[in-house]
């Protein structure tokens, strides 16, 4: 098994292809790939070396397997327990390996449950009539080595099976999906009357009951556009089969054993091999070659409404925010500003630019920006993230304006602290309603026409400003103040003596 492992890595395949060559665990492919031959051959020294510590229970788990070949390793622990007290403590991966080391020495293999469904073959539809969409996501091969998923949204016409493929390194919002849409029937030179669609988050935002509640986006688009909707139930692959069939023959037949280059060339790629074979070959089931039968049902198609363009927020990723004002961007937690989480389903825009996640909200105003993390498990917090400066941030600018004395000075330094400092502008308010000393409104506007002229907007700045103004006022007045007259001596008054005994007391 070791030297099988070895030959499937050195010709390209991955650990869960090799696993599923060989018939084991990815995870155990990977720790055979991690050992050299000598290192393997000592491991399984070791392993035969080793007691079983269940053992003693071998007859009991083997009549239990035989008796009833269904039931689970979960089980089995869970009926050692119940039937033996003085059972050792091990862990239930110990009890998964013993009981399936019992299987497979007594060939006792677990039967599979198989739900099955009459279904009937559908018959096929009129040209031009539906078309059916879905998406797919594949991890690829760089160039340069490492993996790269790609994510794929795949349309096909019913009747005559031609096929159209995009591809992009994202998940899908609605905006992308309706830019695919464009491209399909620009490729396609029309519209078919239906579309069948998974209930996709992409498109959908619940069933109630059989009332769809679209996406805005995609509502806007499909009442636009010449198409009608149609979600399939929830788990009825059946339903929409042909473009089932369409997302695994990509996956198999384009995608794998290509090197990702970029999301350009990858595109022109699989259109190529659309022409040459997804749409060239003839049909398995139809027996029909795709493109020839489209040169007949594109007639039959709908002339196309919109326009073909890009869209607008392509570069953005809607996230849902989570109660906790936070979103989880690839394994890790970030904030985002109170006030942001309104109800269930809130979304904001997130882009990755260069190291740096810029986070908008649903009207592309930058609301956070945060620094990436490599690392899982992290919560990424801007402490200023703590405050809730959504809710009365008008009328708090609106007292310190009255504060100020209510001048157009006024007004005019706090909408420059606005413009200048708009993640400080609460901080700022805060700082001039609190320490700013207004009790002289002509100090006040010297202070602010001082920080207009020299480009000070800063509340903090201002208050010492107002307090130097005040201390230089008063001390003017000081300086300013008449002398206190004294009244004249009289010139026939005498100072009163003392006794010198008196002093001479004092002394001794």
């Amino acid at each position: 098994m070791w030297h099988k492992v070895k030959e499937l890595k050195s010709r390209g395949l991955n650990k869960s292809q090799i696993a599923q060559e060989v018939g084991i665990h990815r995870k155990t492919v990977g720790h055979y790939l991690g050992m050299s031959e000598e290192e393997f051959y000592q491991w399984i020294e070791k392993r035969k070396n080793q007691p079983l510590k269940l053992q003693f229970y071998y007859d009991f788990v083997r009549s239990q397997l035989e008796s009833h070949p269904y039931l689970s390793a979960s089980q089995i622990e869970d009926r050692l327990k119940e039937h033996y007290s003085d059972l050792p403590a091990v862990h239930s991966k110990t009890v998964f390996n013993f009981v399936q080391s019992i299987r497979s020495r007594h060939d006792i293999r677990k039967p599979k449950t198989v739900i099955r469904r009459d279904c009937q073959k559908r018959e096929e539809t009129a040209y031009g009539r539906e078309a059916q969409v879905d998406f797919g996501v594949y991890s690829m091969a760089r160039a340069g080595g490492g993996r790269q998923k790609v994510w794929m949204f795949a349309m096909v016409l019913s009747r005559s099976r031609q096929k159209f493929v995009y591809l992009q390194t994202s998940p899908f919002t609605s905006s992308t999906a309706i830019y695919a849409h464009q491209l399909a029937f620009d490729y396609y030179g029309g519209v078919p009357h239906t579309i069948l669609y998974d209930q996709d988050r992409v498109f959908m935002v619940d069933e109630n009951l059989g009332d769809l509640l679209l996406t805005s986006d995609f509502r806007h688009y499909v009442r636009n556009e010449s198409f009608e909707v149609v979600f399939c139930r929830k788990a009825d692959p059946q339903t929409k089969g042909k473009i089932e069939n369409v997302i695994k023959y990509v996956k198999y037949n384009f995608l794998r054993g290509r090197e990702f280059v970029n999301t350009s060339q990858l595109n022109q790629s699989v259109i190529d091999w659309l022409s040459r074979t997804g749409n060239g070959k003839v049909h398995s089931t139809t027996r029909l070659i795709p493109y020839q039968q489209w040169l007949i049902e594109k007639v039959h198609l709908l002339p196309v409404k919109h326009q073909l363009k890009e869209p607008e927020n392509a570069r953005f990723t809607p996230y849902t925010v989570l109660k906790d004002h936070t979103i989880s961007y690839k394994g890790n937690f970030y904030s985002l500003p109170l006030g942001t989480f309104k109800a269930e389903g809130s979304k904001v825009l997130v882009c990755h630019e260069a190291d740096q996640l810029v986070i908008c909200n649903e009207e592309k105003s930058p609301i956070a920006t945060h620094p990436v993390c490599i690392l899982k498990g992290k919560y990424i917090r801007n402490s200023d993230h703590a405050r809730d400066k959504s809710s009365g941030i008008e009328e708090k600018m609106q007292l310190v304006v009255e504060k100020l004395g209510g001048t157009g000075q006024a007004q005019a330094f706090v909408e420059a602290i606005r413009q200048s400092k708009p993640r400080y502008l609460n901080d700022n308010l805060g700082v001039i309603l609190s320490k700013a000393n207004v009790e002289n409104p002509k100090t006040v506007n010297l202070a602010i026409d001082y920080c207009l002229e020299h480009g000070y907007y800063n509340g903090l700045k201002l208050t010492e400003l107002i307090a130097y103004f005040t201390n230089e006022q008063s001390s003017q007045l000081s300086l300013c103040r008449p002398e206190v007259h004294r009244l004249p001596i009289q010139a026939s008054a005498e100072p009163s003596t003392s006794q010198i005994d008196i002093y001479e007391k004092i002394i001794r």
